[in-house]
Parts: structure tokens; C-alpha cells; sequence
């Protein structure tokens, strides 16, 4: 039996799609092993977010064929789509699949060896047509899984090339979602996290986002059921109502801001304003008891200068977010933010990530002590040195120390100090 190994970076987007071609693998006979193991194929799915992330593809893609030279190498997705050029000069790389063919990589690489030039499947022009997928997500080490429900977006913000290297936004059949999902709860896991780019703009036939939780509630034996990252202005008092009373969508939230000054997000060509980003969380705090909110912060972009970042920091920090990436801007070839000026120098940035980093984590430590006394559900998924670890459905990571095995196990926790809290 041949062997595979398949390396994801990043986005959870990316890993829904690298389980989605596992299965087409694992049909064709291969057997999904480890990094330390001498697969027979390797399969790298890339990035391009950032040309930070651009390189990790490349380092990625280097160290496969230094540690196994014999290894036939695909290279797909996000930075497959951009860089074909590129990757196509890194000796030792066989198959290179941008995103309009990457699921289908099983077929491609059918009898395929070492190569002397890589073989390319590319497509400058992607789809606008609603999909369906013909599998179902391999996910044998988690007890949540993913399921793409969605691809592309027609937003094109200054600083993002998603847009470009993913396509328009578009949606996958209503009722092939509904089918995954009962395949997936058959398979024995307890919760479902909806993934795509810009998940909130879903709209297929008749049916939209609150129609597909509607469809994925009703399915017995799921028993949570989490939004990914969704854009603000694609998040209504609808929704926040919905969730309210819903027994299975999780009590969070990750709702991208960037930035809390209206200047700088009319720059960044985003969608709302700071008062938009505002009534939805506070209306979503109100609404939903102990929800878990979180965001993205973009630190040092072009034009931010000492007013601007004083005014995210405020917003931030004056909101009831309990959790907040922060990423510091960096030039994206392609994009527009690409050629505006002024720039933010690098000890600007790295002194203003420094700052929001730690308001970040005072919030988050703040929110998870909040709980201490407290009894919450946790899903347990791995165990570390004694202790089992797992999340409450409002995304705090908890400890339990137990002898038993509690992997994909929903039980009730008593928070009864520190000890319990992973922050």
C-alpha cells in the first residue's frame, strides 16, 4: 500500500480541503501517514496570504525533498495558484494544482513518479459556479471537523490576495452540505466548525447562511455546531437572534475588525464602520450570555499613524472581546495597499503589535478567569502530560487531569482554579 503525507498551511479553510483530498487518496489506496514516516507522495497545500507566508510554502516545500528525495511532490492550492513560475525553478517538485483542481489530486497523480519537469494543472480563471464535493473530510486524529460550505469572495479589500487566488465568491449545493455533515456525525464526531472564505455571503438556490444552520441543527446526533470566522457586515441581529436560542451553534464568534478607525478601513476598502463592528458585538454580548468574541486586528498599515492605532487600541480594549489575533501589515505584491504611502516603519509596527498583542492577552486572560468556580461542557480532544484538554463551546481551551480516556467526550467541568485554564 503506497503511503501519503499531507502538510497543511494555513487557514482552517485549507485544512478542511487537505481532509477532503486525504479521502480521495485513501480510496485510491494510499495510507495516511506522519511527517516521519517515508511517504511514497507528499502533498503540500499552501498559503499566500502574505508573502511571509509565500515563503513558508517554499521552505515547506524544500524540506519534504530534502528529507525524502524520493517522495513524489504535488504542490497545491492558494500559492500553487500564484506562483506556478516559481515553485516550477524548486528542483524535486512533480505536480503543481492551483485551487480550481486541487480536490481532484488523486486523479492526477494516478501512477505518477519522479518527474524530470513538474506537470501543471492551473487555471487563471476560476469558477463563479455553485460545487458540490464528492467526498467526505478524513479526520482521523480530531473530534471536530470542518465542512467547506463555501469559496471565494467578491470583496476585494486593499490588503488581501484571497480574492484573487481563490476566485468569486461562490456556494456549495445546500444539500450536499446536510449529506457531509451526517456522514461526518455517522463517523462519531460531536462537532461540525463551517469553514470558507467569506462563509456569511453563502447563498445557494433560496437558501443562506441561517438556512444551513437551520439544515445542520435539525441533523441527530450533532450536537455542536461552530461559525468559523465571518465577516461583520455578513453578521445581523438575525443571526445573533437565531444563536440565542439555537441547543447547538456554539456561543462564539471570530468577526474580523482590522482596524477600529474609520479612515483606515475606508482605506482598506472594508465593508463596515466602526459603529457597525460595535452595535454587533455589543448586541451580541447582551444577547448571548458568556459568548466568546473574537477578532482580527491589522497593526502598521499604510497611513495608521499615532491617532489611528490609539483609536483601534480604545475600541478594542473598551469592547467585550475576549480574544483577538493581531497581525502586523507587510507590502502584498497584487494588492492595492501595495503602492500606498506613507508606510509605517518596522520598529513603528513591531512596538504597535507589541502593544495590541498584550491588550489581547489581558482580555483573554481576564475572560477565562471570569469562569473560575464555575461549571462548563468541554469537548476533549488530546491529552499533554496528564492532563486532557479540550474546548467549551464558547472557545476557552480547559484542562482536565484524568486517568480515563476522555478523547471526543462531552462532559461537565467544575473550573475550580487556574490549574484548569489554558490561556
Amino acid at each position: 500500500m503506497p503511503k501519503a503525507y499531507l502538510h497543511t498551511l494555513g487557514c482552517r479553510l485549507n485544512q478542511a480541503e487537505t481532509a477532503l483530498i486525504a479521502a480521495g487518496l485513501k480510496q485510491k489506496g494510499y495510507e495516511i501517514v506522519g511527517e516521519e514516516d517515508a511517504a511514497d507522495l507528499t502533498v503540500i497545500n499552501t498559503c499566500t496570504v502574505t508573502e511571509q507566508a509565500d515563503s513558508k510554502c517554499r521552505q515547506a516545500v524544500r524540506r519534504s525533498i530534502r528529507n525524502n528525495p524520493d517522495t513524489v511532490v504535488a504542490v497545491v492550492g492558494c500559492y500553487a495558484q500564484m506562483a506556478v513560475e516559481t515553485i516550477r525553478q524548486i528542483e524535486g517538485v512533480d505536480l503543481i494544482i492551483g485551487n480550481e483542481h486541487k480536490l481532484k489530486l488523486a486523479e492526477y497523480i494516478d501512477g505518477m513518479g519522479k518527474q524530470s519537469e513538474p506537470t501543471v494543472v492551473h487555471s487563471s480563471k476560476i469558477s463563479r459556479d455553485e460545487f458540490i464535493i464528492e467526498s467526505t473530510g478524513l479526520y482521523d486524529t480530531h473530534t471536530r471537523a470542518n465542512i467547506k460550505i463555501q469559496d471565494g469572495c467578491s470583496y476585494i479589500c486593499s490588503f488581501c490576495i484571497v480574492a484573487t487566488a481563490r476566485g468569486p465568491a461562490r456556494s456549495r449545493k445546500f444539500d450536499d452540505i446536510l449529506l457531509e455533515a451526517r456522514q461526518l456525525v455517522d463517523m462519531g464526531f460531536k462537532e461540525i466548525v463551517l469553514t470558507g472564505v467569506n462563509i456569511g455571503t453563502y447563498h445557494q438556490a433560496d437558501k443562506t447562511f441561517l438556512d444551513v444552520l437551520r439544515g445542520l441543527e435539525r441533523i441527530d446526533g450533532l450536537q455542536r455546531l461552530r461559525i468559523s470566522s465571518i465577516e461583520p457586515t455578513t453578521v445581523n441581529e438575525n443571526l445573533i437572534d437565531y444563536m440565542t436560542d439555537s441547543e447547538k451553534v456554539c456561543r462564539y464568534l471570530h468577526i474580523p475588525l482590522q482596524s477600529g478607525d474609520d479612515k483606515i478601513l475606508e482605506s482598506m476598502r472594508r465593508k463596515h464602520s466602526v459603529a457597525d463592528f460595535r452595535h454587533i458585538v455589543e448586541y451580541a454580548a447582551k444577547k448571548i450570555p458568556d459568548i466568546g468574541l473574537g477578532t482580527d486586528i491589522m497593526v502598521g498599515y499604510p497611513g495608521e499613524g499615532r491617532e489611528e492605532f490609539v483609536n483601534t487600541k480604545k475600541l478594542v480594549t473598551d469592547l467585550p472581546l475576549s480574544y483577538f489575533h493581531v497581525f502586523t501589515y507587510s507590502d502584498r505584491k497584487g494588492t492595492t495597499a501595495y503602492n500606498l504611502k506613507p508606510k509605517v516603519d518596522h520598529q513603528t509596527k513591531k512596538e504597535r503589535t507589541r502593544v495590541m498583542i498584550e491588550v489581547g492577552q489581558r482580555k483573554k486572560y481576564a475572560f477565562y478567569r471570569s469562569f473560575i468556580g464555575r461549571t462548563v461542557d468541554v469537548l476533549f480532544e488530546e491529552k499533554h502530560d496528564g492532563w486532557w484538554e479540550g474546548f467549551t463551546d464558547n472557545y476557552m481551551r480547559i484542562r482536565l487531569r484524568s486517568d480515563e480516556d476522555l478523547k471526543n467526550k462531552i462532559l461537565s467541568v467544575k473550573i475550580s482554579g487556574e490549574e484548569n485554564l489554558v490561556v
